[in-house]
């Protein structure tokens, strides 16, 4: 085996196994493989895998399955171009290509870090609390019955199973509240009645 098969042989494993960790991630796919402890950069965010909490922040290995695979796809790319289009030295060719591979996984842990998690957003278990949710029925309920309550929550819009809390029909489109919320179903009341309650 020469060196050009070897980068090749570098760039191409590097590759098909970030391909495979980016379909794998969108598809919820987890691969366990061994991994390395290292201290990196703490990141406060409210829960990312991949990392272990620390007092509200993620402490981010730099040595990951991601960066990893970046490193072994940017050395074996660029050491093969070296060998196969260049005339550089041996030495001089694996530094090259173990400097773009540093490179290569500095710029995709960066991107990690500093753009896929974000350091100002923490997640706050209040912000999904259900009870005090204004909603409007979108599928009626029936008198003792489930229909459906159409809510914004944390800045997207959402739907749940509902029922009313006194057991009374409710028609659609009317706005309501959730009064409690027990295993999966909100337990609502018409907006007007708790209005004109607060009014008195």
């Amino acid at each position: 085996m020469n060196w050009a098969t070897f980068y090749l042989i570098c760039f191409v494993v590097g590759f098909a196994f970030s391909f495979l960790s980016f379909v794998g991630g969108g598809l919820r796919w987890h691969l366990h493989l061994p991994h390395l402890h290292a201290h990196g950069p703490h990141v406060p965010i409210g829960h990312v895998g991949g990392g272990t909490h620390q007092g509200g922040t993620v402490n981010m290995s730099p040595f990951n399955f991601v960066t990893i695979t970046a490193f072994l796809a940017w050395f074996g790319g660029a050491g093969y171009l070296l060998t196969r289009y260049s005339s550089v030295v041996v030495v001089l060719g694996l530094g090259l290509a173990t400097v773009s591979g540093l490179l290569g996984a500095t710029i995709v842990f960066l991107f990690l870090t500093r753009v896929l998690m974000s350091h100002d957003e923490v997640l706050d278990p209040a912000d999904y609390d259900m009870v005090g949710v204004l909603g409007r029925v979108s599928v009626p309920i029936r008198e003792g019955g489930t229909g459906e309550v159409i809510y914004s929550q944390a800045g997207t819009r959402r739907a749940c199973g509902a029922r009313s809390e006194s057991g009374e029909p409710i028609a659609k489109d009317t706005e309501v509240v959730v009064i409690r919320w027990e295993k999966g179903l909100a337990y609502v009341r018409l907006w007007s009645e708790i209005a004109g309650e607060n009014r008195e």
